[in-house]
């Protein structure tokens, strides 16, 4: 059950997160409601949006939903603008919606090249466009975007979401050089297959069974997929003042999964 307190580790901040309707995006609002932080649940689906807002009010927490598709300018900018508004600040901005096609570059069309790009990129350039002047105004925060391992390394059938993800990695190391003497701190978390509906979306994809990613994680060192609540706490830990000095990094969470294969 979330227990929201104000002695939490973000007592008194706000955060923004994308995607947050769902998956690692609304298991992180949960777990930063328990924390003590004023949450921007940001989401393209309002349902979902607004079941993770009722969650985290029931248990005392304070959490608003806007609507937006993170691909277009005007709603990105209204985010950003509507969270300031309804809570006077903005600290943490956690960069999360993302899409995946399972396909290789002869298979996959222009029209879903550019909606992983949309999605997964061109979101995180937006959303973070209008919230750095926010924070620097504030004197810093903290912006985590969501990589992935194989924003790090290739995979198989997924030539836009390893293209769109080793973007932000980079992204992120670029806007940590840009925006370090602002006080605001940029990193990116990097998860390996984590038990979500998008990991059931991506197995039905390739054809498989609708848990066969799932299985398949039997296959990692520690013998699992992640738990959404997993990655969750590294983006607490990149979010918090225990990671003050830590900026530029792209943290894997993958079980492992990657330790072999680098």
């Amino acid at each position: 059950m979330i227990q929201s307190t104000m002695a939490g580790e973000l007592a008194g901040k706000v955060a923004l997160i994308t995607g947050a309707g769902s998956g690692i995006g609304r298991a992180t609002a949960l777990l930063f409601a328990e924390e003590g932080a004023k949450i921007a649940v940001c989401d393209l689906n309002p349902c979902n949006g607004m079941d993770t807002v009722t969650v985290i009010q029931a248990t005392g927490g304070e959490a608003v939903f806007i609507e937006a598709d993170v691909g277009l300018a005007a709603d990105c900018q209204r985010a950003v603008t509507d969270t300031v508004a309804r809570f006077g600040r903005l600290d943490i901005l956690f960069n999360n919606a993302g899409i995946t096609r399972r396909a290789n570059v002869v298979d996959t069309t222009e029209a879903e090249w550019d909606a992983v790009m949309n999605v997964n990129v061109k979101s995180v350039f937006l959303m973070s466009k209008h919230a750095v002047p926010v924070m620097s105004s504030q004197g810093g925060g903290s912006i985590i975007n969501a990589g992935s391992g194989w924003g790090l390394v290739g995979g198989k059938d997924a030539v836009s979401y390893c293209a769109s993800k080793g973007a932000v990695v980079n992204m992120t190391r670029a806007m940590a050089v840009d925006h370090g003497p602002e006080n605001i701190r940029v990193n990116s978390v990097c998860p390996g297959d984590t038990d979500t509906d998008m990991l059931r979306n991506e197995a039905r994809q390739l054809g498989l069974a609708n848990t066969a990613l799932v299985e398949a994680g039997n296959s990692r060192p520690l013998m699992r997929v992640g738990q959404a609540r997993e990655i969750a706490q590294t983006v607490l830990f990149l979010a918090s003042d225990r990671s003050s000095f830590v900026t530029g990094a792209a943290y894997v969470v993958d079980g492992g999964g990657l330790a072999g294969s680098m």
